[in-house]
C-alpha cells in the first residue's frame, strides 16, 4: 500500500517458511491482508509493510527502520522453543519467547500490537506482553486454512474502523463461519498499564458503542453456549469411561475430557473478561 499520511498505523509483516517445514501458503496470506485493506473504508490510515524469508536479524531490522505499530508474524511456532525463523542457508532457527521480550521492550514505545501468526505461539505471547498493550497468539496448532481465515477477518474489521478486540473476535468468528473448528485456537492478551496510555486512535475498545455491545452480547451468549455444550459431552464422556473395559478406548476418553476442560478454561477466561467489558 502506498498511500501514507500522518496519522496512518504501519503494519509491518513478517514471513518465514524455512526448508524442512511444512509448506503454508504465506503469501495468499499476505495478499489476502493487502486486499483487505485496499479495499476498506480507511484505507488510508493504514501502510502495509511486509518482509519474507526473515532471519532474526531481519527482524531487528526491520522493526527498527520501519517503526511499526502492528507487527504480524506468519509462519511456524514450536511452543517453548519459540518461532521458527530462518538461518543463513534458509534452514530452521528457533528465537525464543525470552528473546522476542528483549526485542520488544526496546520499542515498546511504538508497537501497540504483535500477532503471532503460527502454532503454539501463545507462550511468546505472553513473554512479550509485558512490554506491548495486546498480543495475539496461538494456544494450539492452527491449520493454514484457519490461519488465512484469521488474518482476513481482522484487518476486514480493522479497515473498517474497528478496533483491535473487536477485530481479533471478527477474525475468530470468521474461522467458524468458514466451517473450520479451530476459532479458538487465537487468543487476544491484554496489558492494562500499556493500554491506559494510548491515545484514542481507533485501536482501543469502545464498548460504549451499540452495536458493537449488542456484539459483544452476542459473543457471550455463544461462548455460554459453548461452555455449556462442552460440559455435557464431558459428563457424557465420564459416564461411559467409566463402565468402558477397553483401556485404550477409555484412554482415549480421558483426553478428549482434558482437551474438553482445557477449552472450558479458556472460555471461562473470555466470558470473564466480557463481563468486566460490559459492566465498564
Amino acid at each position: 500500500m502506498s498511500v501514507h499520511n500522518s496519522q496512518a498505523k504501519t503494519i509491518l509483516i513478517l514471513a518465514a517458511n524455512p526448508e524442512g517445514t511444512a509448506r503454508l501458503r504465506l503469501d495468499r496470506e499476505v495478499r489476502d491482508i493487502s486486499e483487505s485493506l485496499r479495499r476498506s473504508q480507511h484505507r488510508t490510515q493504514f501502510v502495509l509493510e511486509q518482509r519474507w524469508a526473515v532471519r532474526s536479524e531481519d527482524m531487528q531490522r526491520a522493526i527498527l527502520e520501519i517503526t511499526p505499530q502492528i507487527v504480524h508474524f506468519s509462519g511456524h511456532g514450536s511452543g517453548d522453543e519459540g518461532l521458527i525463523l530462518e538461518d543463513e542457508s534458509g534452514n530452521p532457527k528457533w528465537v525464543d519467547g525470552n528473546a522476542l521480550a528483549s526485542l520488544f521492550q526496546l520499542v515498546a514505545d511504538r508497537v501497540e500490537c504483535v500477532i503471532l501468526n503460527a502454532c503454539y505461539s501463545e507462550i511468546q505471547a505472553k513473554a512479550i506482553l509485558k512490554h506491548i498493550p495486546y498480543l495475539i497468539g496461538m494456544n494450539s496448532a492452527i491449520g493454514d486454512g484457519a490461519a488465512l481465515k484469521f488474518s482476513c477477518g481482522f484487518y476486514d474489521a480493522l479497515g473498517t474502523g474497528h478496533d483491535i478486540e473487536f477485530a481479533y473476535k471478527w477474525g475468530c468468528t470468521s474461522i467458524g463461519m468458514a466451517g473450520l473448528h479451530e476459532h479458538l485456537a487465537p487468543v487476544l492478551l491484554k496489558n492494562p498499564q500499556q493500554i491506559a496510555p494510548l491515545r484514542k486512535t481507533g485501536l482501543q475498545p469502545n464498548p460504549s458503542n451499540s452495536w458493537e455491545r449488542q456484539q459483544i452480547e452476542k459473543d457471550r451468549v455463544a461462548l455460554q453456549q459453548e461452555y455449556e455444550v462442552l460440559g455435557e459431552r464431558m459428563r457424557r464422556l465420564n459416564q461411559a469411561s467409566a463402565i468402558e473395559t477397553d483401556v485404550t478406548v477409555r484412554f482415549k476418553y480421558e483426553q478428549i475430557v482434558q482437551q474438553d476442560q482445557l477449552k472450558r478454561d479458556r472460555i471461562l477466561q473470555q466470558l470473564q473478561e466480557i463481563d468486566r467489558k460490559l459492566q465498564s
